[in-house]
């Protein structure tokens, strides 16, 4: 962990730059190695094609981040990754949101020790 998912609406496909999005919230996570081991770092997108925003009678979009994390960081470390990702997603989308309904939105859910399972030879690479 951390896994960062985006489900996206398919009518902003052609204007969203999924990839560039997903290495710039790559880049803060990696940032923040001191909290999250870099080889659990995973982050993916979901393109939405079966969806309904408001009333349905505009060409709505909306964007949506999940971080999920597992427990052990502190509330000041959470707050302040939270935020940066969110200003990411804003900043990304700024200009799309300008010119178009646009629905921005993140959550975190933090899992208990208990809650996760995992098995991963990818932090040894790190730990060189």
């Amino acid at each position: 962990m951390p896994h960062f998912i985006i489900e996206y609406t398919d009518n902003i496909k052609d204007q969203a730059d999924i990839p560039a999005l997903l290495e710039k919230i790559n880049a803060v996570l990696i940032s923040r190695s001191d909290i999250f081991p870099i080889g659990g770092i995973r982050s993916r997108a979901i393109e939405l094609k079966d969806y309904r925003v408001a009333d349905g009678k505009e060409d709505d979009a909306f964007v949506h981040g999940v971080l999920k994390i597992g427990a052990g960081r502190s509330e000041a470390d959470k707050k302040a990754v939270c935020d940066e990702l969110f200003e990411v997603i804003k900043s990304h989308f700024a200009e799309l949101f300008a010119s178009r309904y646009l629905a921005l939105s993140m959550e975190l859910k933090e899992f208990s020790d208990a809650g996760t399972y995992k098995q991963n030879n990818i932090h040894g690479r790190f730990k060189k």
